[in-house]
């Protein structure tokens, strides 16, 4: 391939109760809902997007929640971990936190010299905050539950679990991402400059038994392209060289086209632009239900459809 990722645009996952997804994510996480919308293949269910005060790139994880979803099954063939990167020295701060909320938390855990504290989210999905020792220049959401100089960053990395690695690591190759690392049966790949927003490691299980995508899973792994243009040719080349691709997609905030990695991870490559501004001002960010053009007739409809819900005062800019 002529082209390459920068990094992790998005991580979206499977919930089960959207109150309670927006609960966590905002008040015991301390991201911002950076858009209400739904699901553009199902409107009667939510899509719901967290990341930083203006949804960039590399900083969201979004979620669709269907209240009697069944749990999912973490193996092969998936993204099983989905870290979030926060600055050195707060995993303390954070295992007090969240041990307080009555969330289960690992012990801390040293590897490839980071600091990593794993949990989970109320429907499974396997979490971690990681310290990463240069640091996360990137600014973090103010909200008042979670302060600032422990805030999360954005996305850290994403672990995807294979029965094999060769033609995994051919693909991430072909995305542009390179092996930097290698412990044992785990392979560290990193985009761009590498670092926290940047990073996919592939963990090898031969006997792993495949993963069910239903609640507390991952559903698709996005990675950035700076524009429309730039995603065209990559889907093009990625065609010429045998791949199944979609069309190209229009998600509203970004231009999206999917493929599965040989390992059987759904992937997606996301445009940055034009962002979760195209259709509100970013003070008003995630307040309201967006629909996208041609859903706007139904509004009444798909508003009847979904379950109301109560936001947390900080997602209307209150501070504490």
């Amino acid at each position: 391939m002529t082209i390459a990722t920068s990094g992790l645009h998005h991580v979206t996952a499977i919930a089960g109760d959207p109150q309670r997804n927006v609960d966590f994510y905002l008040r015991a996480l301390g991201l911002r809902l950076v858009k209400t919308t739904v699901n553009f293949d199902d409107p009667g269910t939510y899509h719901l997007y967290y990341g930083d005060e203006a949804g960039a790139p590399g900083s969201l994880i979004t979620f669709f929640p269907w209240r009697d979803a069944p749990s999912g099954r973490r193996g092969a063939g998936q993204a099983t971990t989905t870290s979030l990167s926060v600055p050195a020295n707060s995993l303390g701060w954070w295992k007090q936190h969240l041990t307080g909320l009555g969330i289960e938390v690992g012990e801390v855990a040293a590897r490839d010299g980071e600091e990593a504290l794993g949990f989970r989210d109320p429907d499974g999905l396997a979490l971690a905050l990681v310290a990463h020792p240069q640091g996360d220049p990137r600014v973090p959401w103010d909200n008042g539950h979670v302060p600032a100089e422990h805030a999360i960053r954005g996305l850290h990395s994403v672990t995807l679990s294979v029965h094999r690695d060769e033609a995994t690591a051919g693909m991430l190759g072909d995305l542009g991402l390179r092996l930097v690392a290698e412990e044992g049966d785990r392979l560290r790949f990193a985009a761009g400059d590498g670092g926290p927003g940047a990073f996919v490691d592939v963990q090898v299980s031969p006997d792993a038994p495949r993963g069910l995508v239903a609640a507390g899973t991952v559903h698709h792994v996005a990675w950035r392209a700076p524009d429309e243009e730039t995603q065209r040719r990559w889907r093009a080349e990625l065609v010429d060289d045998g791949v199944e691709v979609t069309s190209v997609l229009d998600r509203q905030y970004f231009r999206s086209i999917y493929f599965r990695e040989p390992g059987g991870t759904l992937l997606e490559i996301a445009t940055d632009e034009p962002g979760f501004t195209a259709d509100e001002p970013l003070l008003e960010l995630g307040r309201a239900l967006k629909l996208p053009p041609w859903l706007e007739p139904n509004r009444e409809q798909i508003e009847n459809l979904l379950p109301t819900l109560d936001l947390p005062s900080e997602n209307d800019l209150e501070r504490g």
